[in-house]
């Protein structure tokens, strides 16, 4: 097969049909959402990038929303973990400048990474990154500039034997959709469809169900080999892979995430509002984000109760370093010098998507006992403080099966 000298055309996440702000704005539980996860420096602030959120471009993220992202991306990883799948970087800019797409830099990586797995097919290579496009023009532009957005991406490039390319593109579209409502509050509002370009090549979009409408999240192409050939002009025998005694040039199978829009679609996915015990006023609701275990920012909240300050600060210090060096994520309440009820630390908290909140008191000092109180459930439970990070480790860790 002769190899085209032109560069290669990649398949990118098809965007959605641009929404009037007024129509996504009214959208129920939009305006809820978007104004708590600004609050609670999930999304950042400013009346201009809060335009953007509601309008569908890439919102900026705050604290808790780059953790939750951080989360997102390394249970991607978790996923993409398999035999024959080789992680690989490559540079921000390309030829053109500024990459819009991971596929030219994971395809510049195919032959050097080949002898790897012994030129055995299927095989795979992985990345992520930030990717750059170019934002709609419905707003005034300065000094003329073109208005530049990012989003992080992931992908999966999968390199097969073209006979059985049409089996693995179902196979990992299976594997695709069940990922992604894995971690769901309400996995039917992640959903997929199938298409065929304009080139006849076939794919599917996994999308999720917005207030406002569906957007894709997920793009998977069964690309032939024409990129393949294209990235590699001229001697196309360094192509070859081994599929059994056969040596051929493989079908990419091009599996890319928005991974900000993933983070997006969790975030409306976990809010839950129900009506709320530590209140006696009417129409109070209580607001929470119910995050997966795996994804939740922060497992823990150490904040203190009555007792001498001082005295149960140190026994927090002491916590917080003894869970974080477990890897679990906690957030210092204890630190906070403005007195609040415990109806505003909890309310604080579960719009935070804190699992857990420990509560230590001069019962702590006395015999070491403190509380212990679940975001899901509102129970609360006396626990030896001694107990906590076996307890803590073991909820985590069998979260990753759930």
């Amino acid at each position: 097969m002769a190899a085209a000298k032109m560069a290669p055309r990649c398949p990118r996440l098809t965007p959605a049909p641009r929404r009037p702000f007024s129509a996504v704005a009214a959208a129920p539980g939009a305006e809820l959402l978007l104004e708590l996860c600004k609050r609670r420096r999930f999304l950042r602030d400013g009346p201009e990038r809060w335009r953007r959120v509601l309008g569908g471009d890439h919102p900026g993220f705050g604290p808790l929303g780059a953790a939750l992202r951080g989360n997102l991306t390394g249970q991607w990883w978790d996923w993409a973990h398999r035999e024959q799948v080789l992680a690989v970087d490559a540079p921000l800019r390309a030829p053109g400048g500024l990459r819009d797409s991971l596929l030219p830099g994971v395809l510049a990586q195919y032959v050097s990474c080949l002898d790897l797995v012994s030129r055995r097919l299927p095989c795979g290579l992985a990345q992520v990154g930030v990717c750059f496009h170019t934002l709609p023009e419905d707003e005034p532009q300065n000094n003329n500039l073109e208005r530049i957005g990012e989003r992080t991406t992931s992908l999966l490039a999968w390199f097969s034997p073209p006979r059985t390319a049409g089996q693995w593109l179902d196979y990992w579209l299976r594997q695709r959709l069940q990922w992604w409502r894995k971690f769901a509050v309400g996995p039917s509002n992640f959903s997929s469809s199938d298409f065929q370009d304009e080139e006849g090549r076939k794919g599917f979009n996994l999308h999720y169900a917005f207030p406002w409408g569906t957007e894709t999240i997920e793009t998977l192409t069964n690309l032939g080999d024409t990129e393949l050939l294209q990235t590699y002009p001229g001697d196309s025998s360094q192509l070859l892979g081994r599929d059994g005694r056969k040596n051929v040039i493989p079908h990419v199978l091009s599996m890319t995430a928005n991974l900000d829009g993933g983070v997006l679609a969790y975030l409306f996915d976990s809010l839950q509002l129900a009506d709320n015990p530590l209140t006696k006023k009417k129409n109070s609701q209580r607001k929470v984000l119910k995050l997966h275990p795996c994804l939740a920012p922060l497992k823990v909240a150490l904040d203190v109760g009555k007792g001498p300050t001082t005295e149960l600060r140190q026994v927090c210090q002491g916590l917080f370093n003894e869970l974080s060096e477990n890897r679990i994520s906690v957030w210092p309440g204890y630190l906070e010098t403005t007195q609040v009820s415990l109806e505003q630390l909890y309310t604080k908290y579960d719009e935070m998507s804190v699992l857990f909140t420990i509560l230590i008191t001069d019962a702590t000092l006395e015999n070491g006992v403190v509380q212990l109180r679940s975001r899901d459930t509102t129970m609360k439970e006396m626990m030896h403080i001694s107990r906590l990070k076996d307890f803590l480790t073991k909820y985590v860790t069998s979260a990753k099966n759930m």
